[in-house]
Formats: C-alpha cells, sequence, structure tokens
C-alpha cells in the first residue's frame, strides 16, 4: 500500500467517517436517552448508556399524547403536500422550459425573485387570506402553502434545470409525429424527469413534517394538531416529561430516516443532474 493511495482513498475516507459520526452524535444520544431513567438524562458526566433499559418511555410517549392522531394529521398534510408540489411544479417549470411566449423570461425572474421573501413579510397578509375565506384550523393554509408559497419557485427552477437538459430534438421529433404539447410533457419529458420529481417531493415531504410555525397559526384545535406542535404537551406546569418527550421526538424522526434511506440514491442523483444542466 503506497502513501499515494493513502493519500487518496484511507484519509479522506477516515475524515468522512468522523464527520458523520459528529452528525450521528446528537440522534445517538437521543435515541440512547429514551431508555434513561429521568436521574440518568441528567448525571454528569454524561451517561451515554443507560444502566437499565428501560421501554415504558415510549409506552407513555404514545399514551399521554393523542399520538396516532397527531401523525394522521401530519401524515395527511405532507402527502397533500407532496402530491400538489408534484403535480404542479413539473407543469410551470414545462412552460419556462419549453414553450415560447412573450415575457416568459421576465415571469421567470420575477417568480424567482419571491425567494426573497421571508415567511415573516407573508405570514401576516396569509393569514388575513385565509381567515377571510375561513379556512383557519383546517389543513388547507398548510398545504396550499406549500403548493404556492415560495418554496414553489425553487421545485420550478429545479426542474426546470433538468428539463432544459433534455435534447430539444427529441420534443421537435415528436411535434413532427403529430404529438400535442400536453402529450409530449406527459409521455415523453414528465417520464424522464423521475430523479428530479422525487428530489422536490422529498424536499417538500420534510419541510411538511416538521413545520413548526405555520402548524402553530393555523392548528388551533388540539383535534387539527401535528407532531411538531403536539410535542408541546410534554411540558407540564409541574415540569418536563424528558423520557417520553425524548421518546416521541425518536418515533418523529425515524419516519424521515427511514424515508431517505430508501430515496437517497434517487434524490442524489436529482440533485446531481439539475446542478449540472
Amino acid at each position: 500500500m503506497n502513501e499515494a493511495f493513502i493519500g487518496r482513498k484511507i484519509i479522506p475516507h477516515m475524515l468522512l467517517i468522523l464527520v458523520g459520526l459528529l452528525f450521528l452524535a446528537p440522534f445517538a444520544w437521543l435515541l440512547l436517552t429514551t431508555f434513561k431513567t429521568e436521574e440518568e438524562i441528567f448525571v454528569i458526566p454524561i451517561q451515554w448508556i443507560p444502566t437499565e433499559w428501560i421501554w415504558d418511555n415510549y409506552v407513555n410517549a404514545v399514551n399521554m399524547i393523542p399520538f396516532i392522531q397527531y401523525t394522521w394529521n401530519t401524515v395527511v398534510i405532507a402527502l397533500m403536500s407532496v402530491a400538489g408540489v408534484v403535480i404542479l411544479s413539473p407543469l410551470v417549470a414545462y412552460g419556462f422550459s419549453r414553450i415560447q411566449f412573450k415575457g416568459r423570461n421576465i415571469l421567470f425572474i420575477l417568480m424567482l425573485s419571491t425567494l426573497m421573501l421571508p415567511m415573516q413579510v407573508t405570514m401576516i397578509p396569509l393569514y388575513v387570506v385565509f381567515n377571510k375565506v375561513n379556512l383557519l384550523n383546517s389543513n388547507w393554509p398548510l398545504v396550499l402553502s406549500a403548493w404556492f408559497g415560495t418554496g414553489m419557485a425553487y421545485n420550478v427552477f429545479l426542474i426546470r434545470q433538468f428539463f432544459n437538459g433534455i435534447p430539444m430534438e427529441l420534443t421537435e421529433s415528436a411535434k413532427i409525429d403529430g404529438a400535442s404539447e400536453f402529450r409530449i410533457y406527459a409521455q415523453i419529458v414528465l417520464p424522464l424527469a423521475k430523479p428530479a420529481l422525487l428530489t422536490i417531493g422529498l424536499f417538500t415531504f420534510l419541510g411538511a413534517w416538521g413545520d413548526f410555525q405555520g402548524a402553530l397559526i393555523y392548528l388551533n384545535d388540539q383535534e387539527t394538531w401535528t407532531l411538531s406542535i403536539g410535542l408541546k404537551q410534554f411540558i407540564r406546569e409541574n415540569g418536563v416529561a424528558w423520557g417520553p418527550l425524548m421518546a416521541a421526538a425518536t418515533l418523529f424522526t425515524i419516519p424521515i430516516i427511514v424515508l431517505y434511506f430508501f430515496v437517497q440514491k434517487k434524490f442524489i442523483e436529482g440533485i446531481t443532474i439539475t446542478g449540472l444542466k
């Protein structure tokens, strides 16, 4: 094993493993804390491995709050958000990428400029609008914000970059054969964009799953709460139920890890391809 091989392969991989362990440490501490007693959680120096593995924290996490109801509410909002984004974003992106019309570039720049608007600027106007149309305390403000919010501009930009990398000759030949614009989009362009669609779908799901501020603003009744704001119920007047809270936070995090594990290949492919176009 020569020095060049060590410098090119061994050392970079060791550094990546070290950085990976640093990022893994907080989740490892969270997971191990779910099996500890209240005293072991705050012992100093930190005790990583519990002396006695306690499973009651998970039972209490599910029973102390309507955990199943909050999970269902979160899943519904996340899936509705993903469905709308995956349907609408490619349509808009196709128009900016493949259809020539007057003012296309100006409209595209105006759309991208919405990315500079922070949520704090649009929060009050949006609340007033949703209040006027009687949509408060329902899933629709959160879902519509995902469909038409500032995140949509990023999704359109990402897919437009992907569409721009598809040869124009492919769609032009289809037009010569008599295919309509929508048929070209649905049967030729869209199937090629699966990695990009999966990427924006994952981004949208992550945003909807962990959204705290939006749920806190629009969801008032406890029955409509999501997991992100439901976790605050472990903070009681007489203290914080740290063990069940850590267990609930772990259950809240695991679906994201499992999802990313199954889609990571396509996700990385989508990011790589759209970044190169």
